[in-house]
């Protein structure tokens, strides 16, 4: 099994803008890794493509429960 490149705790600790920063240098590589397949090139480990895009949705999971924590908190509903 192969080691996730970036584990939630670390994902957690960065700001905002590493964590921005972080999402678009795997974006890129994950857009090489998928070039270099379709052009029929091979790829020396297919499960970085799978750990790129678990990652990927962590950091955007994390980002996304953070936004939502910063925002406060509206009531719904009202009197009827």
């Amino acid at each position: 099994m192969a080691m996730p490149i970036l584990r939630v705790k670390e994902i957690r600790s960065m700001s905002p803008e590493d964590r921005a920063r972080k999402l678009d240098e795997m974006r890129t590589e994950l857009m090489r890794l998928k070039t270099m397949i379709k052009a029929g090139g091979t790829v020396e480990n297919y499960s970085r493509i799978h750990e790129l895009r678990k990652t990927i949705a962590s950091i955007l999971t994390i980002d996304s429960e953070a936004k939502r924590s910063e925002t406060p908190k509206q009531k719904k509903g009202g009197k009827k």
